[in-house]
């Protein structure tokens, strides 16, 4: 699967136009050339890949921008598209009308019809975008009766509605449900939790986060205080995205950001070819340094490691017990 183009399992992302599926494109890719983009359709010999955590390659295809080709399309190629799925990702509307909303449902059933066919049991997940859009008194209400009619249209097939997001332009909401989405395509994901523990630990910091190097969507994080505010690291994501975008302007790049101030010491440092690693530090008597070089170290033992991301978490672990 890492290997092969050919056997690259495939982040379907499926929604009528106009729904949010190029922006979220665009994030995925936010360092891919536009002439890797799938433009038109599901052009599954396009080379549209991204990696996770250096060793898990997946193609990403998105339907396509012409609604009135898009039910044809799902006839005539359905077993290309929807086998060796890893997982597909739907986008609904929010503030679509009634009828449209209900038309849309519809190839939604038939979609995931198709996939629990040619893909059994692979997971789901559905965003409402463009949630600002609904009056804030008449949220939950809206969220509980789509959630229950998209459950409904699945009864009885073969797969699972993994998370129901709501999603918008506005927050980090979608960045919080593309973080949890790409968790999920990781696997032995508790590996990971083990070794921001540790690695934490070592280095006796507060808080520590993992993150995507070119989305900067979040892997993991944890706290000492175990807040868990996933949203407070895609904050910070966004200004770091943004300060990437200034430097790209001007042909410069970072790879590491350090802060010190009179109650914390912040870093943001490139943990590997694709990954950053985030630590804050509010003891006093802890030497930056000593971070810094807890960090290099364990890149250079990454980088003459062979194997997976996660085998080299694994081995790491192993050291330290």
């Amino acid at each position: 699967m890492l290997q092969n183009d050919n056997q690259l399992k495939k982040v379907l992302l499926y929604g009528q136009s106009e729904e949010g599926k190029t922006l979220i494109e665009s994030i995925i890719f936010a360092q891919t050339s536009p002439s890797q983009l799938i433009r038109f359709g599901l052009d599954l010999n396009d080379q549209g890949t991204f990696t996770l955590m250096e060793s898990f390659k997946f193609k990403l295809c998105r339907s396509t921008k012409q609604n009135i080709f898009l039910e044809e399309y799902i006839t005539t190629e359905k077993s290309t598209i929807f086998s060796n799925v890893q997982v597909l990702i739907y986008i609904f509307d929010a503030d679509k009308e009634e009828k449209l909303f209900l038309h849309e449902l519809n190839l939604f059933k038939i979609n995931v019809g198709l996939l629990s066919e040619y893909t059994p049991k692979a997971p789901v997940f559905v965003l409402f975008h463009k949630f600002e859009k609904i009056k804030e008194s008449e949220r939950k209400n809206f969220f509980e009766r789509k959630h229950k009619q998209i459950i409904q249209r699945t009864d009885g097939l073969n797969i699972e509605i993994k998370d129901v997001f709501t999603t918008s332009y506005y927050d980090n909401s979608l960045y919080f449900a593309l973080s949890n989405i790409f968790q999920s395509l990781i696997p032995n994901i508790d590996v990971l939790q083990d070794f921001l523990k540790a690695f934490r630990e070592n280095c006796n910091c507060d808080e520590i986060a993992l993150f995507d190097e070119s989305t900067l969507l979040t892997y993991g994080f944890l706290e000492k205080n175990e807040k868990k505010d996933i949203y407070k690291y895609q904050s910070l994501c966004n200004q770091i995205q943004l300060f990437k975008l200034t430097l790209q302007k001007n042909s410069n790049s970072f790879k590491e950001i350090i802060v010190k101030t009179e109650k914390f010491t912040f870093f943001f440092v490139e943990f590997t070819n694709n990954t950053y690693i985030m630590l804050v530090c509010t003891d006093p008597s802890i030497i930056p340094g000593a971070i810094q070089h807890n960090i290099k170290n364990t890149y250079n033992l990454f980088e003459r490691m062979s194997g997976s991301f996660i085998d080299k978490l694994k081995y790491f672990l192993q050291r330290k017990l």
